[in-house]
Formats: C-alpha cells, structure tokens, sequence
C-alpha cells in the first residue's frame, strides 16, 4: 500500500511545515539521511559519500538531505520506495546532481517520491525518468546540458501509463503522475517527453529577469 500513498505521506519535509514544534521534531539531525561528499566512510548513523548509497539504505517514507556546495554525481540511481530528497542549500544552485554523459538519467523513479531545492544537470540523456508512482518537483533546476545532438536531451521523461486500453474507472484510481512547481528547465529538445496517456496539462510559464519559471502536471488524458 505504500506505493499508492502521494505526498500525503508522512515523509518528514511536510511534516516540518505543519507547526514550530513539529517543525524542531521532524528537523532533528537523527531523524535524517545526509549525504556528505566529505565523508570516506560510514562511521557516522545516517550520513551517506553518495547519493545512491543513501538511497540504497533508506526506509519508505525517509527524508535525504543532501549537503550544498560541490556536485553529487548521480547516473542511472533507481528510488523504489517512497522518499524525499531535498538540497541543504538556501536555494536549488547550491545543491547540484550531475549525471555522467549518455547515461539514461540521473535519478529514476519507481514509487512516489519529492524533489526539493536541487539543481539537476544531465548531458545526452535525461535528468529525470518517471516510470511509476507520483513525483512531485518544487523549486528545482533541471539543465540539459549544451551538445549538438541536443534532440536526445529531456529534462523529464515519463513512461508510465502506458496502457491506453484501461477502463476510465481504474485510470481515475491510476496514481502515476508528475507535478512540477516553481522550476526552472534549460535545455533540450522538450521539457518533458510523455508516453502511453500521460499528457502534459495546466501549464503556467513566469518569465523572470534571469530564468523562467514552469508549473505544469503530467497526468492520465482520460
């Protein structure tokens, strides 16, 4: 049942927003993942060198908070379980994920999961797959880096829901989706490539001085 459960599960960035006493509980540094490029090794409870490796040891519902400054690589790292990652950084450019060049993405997801105040580079590939489940993207930079064979580059792909044949009664129950809030997407042949009947809707553009602004939704086109 956990895969179908959305944002409304109990992961901990949502729970910090609720009040100032459950924001000094939910914000303890023993209740979070951290990944720590400067870290050798897992001496520390719930510090993780890599991205993945934090992934890897993550529970349902989990929280990763990965540090600022520098670049966390990350290629091809599937999220199978429900969580939250978010940049320990004041705003999305001081936590950047970089994916290794013609790789198929940087992250992969495969259950519900958030993304928050990070900057995701990608060059010949994807820096995002959504193949299951409800992702959520607030205030997030993805950049598809500048190469010539630039029609190969999305910022997002989905390719879920793809069976066009099911009932619209089981495609209303269907939780496969993306969300996208105040983020800015550079690069590419398409912000998002889209299969099966997903289809992209509600879309609001703000064009700011130095970048602009995308909120849209990926979702079933009943």
């Amino acid at each position: 049942m956990i895969s179908h459960i959305g944002v409304e599960f109990a992961d901990r960035y949502n729970t910090a927003l609720v009040c100032q006493r459950w924001l000094f509980l939910a914000c303890h540094p023993r209740l979070w993942l951290r990944v720590d490029r400067a870290v050798k090794s897992l001496t520390e409870s719930g510090v993780f060198p890599s991205i993945e490796e934090a992934v890897s040891a993550a529970r349902p519902g989990d929280t990763i908070l990965i540090g600022a400054g520098g670049f966390h690589f990350a290629s091809n790292i599937q999220i199978n379980k429900p969580l939250c990652l978010i940049g320990g950084g004041d705003d999305p450019d001081d936590t950047t994920l970089v994916c290794s060049r013609g790789s198929d993405s940087a992250l992969e997801f495969l259950s519900t999961c958030k993304l928050a105040n990070l900057t995701v580079k990608a060059e010949l590939g994807c820096c995002l797959l959504h193949r299951s489940g409800r992702l959520i993207i607030e205030d997030c930079n993805l950049q598809c880096e500048s190469n010539p064979l630039d029609y190969l580059s999305y910022a997002i792909i989905t390719t879920a829901g793809g069976h066009e044949s099911l009932p619209s009664s089981i495609a209303k129950k269907n939780v496969d989706s993306v969300s996208v809030s105040q983020t800015r997407i550079k690069g590419g042949a398409k912000a998002v490539l889209t299969s099966g009947t997903l289809a992209l809707q509600r879309v609001r553009v703000i064009y700011a001085r130095t970048s602009i602004l995308f909120w849209f939704d990926v979702v079933h086109q009943l």
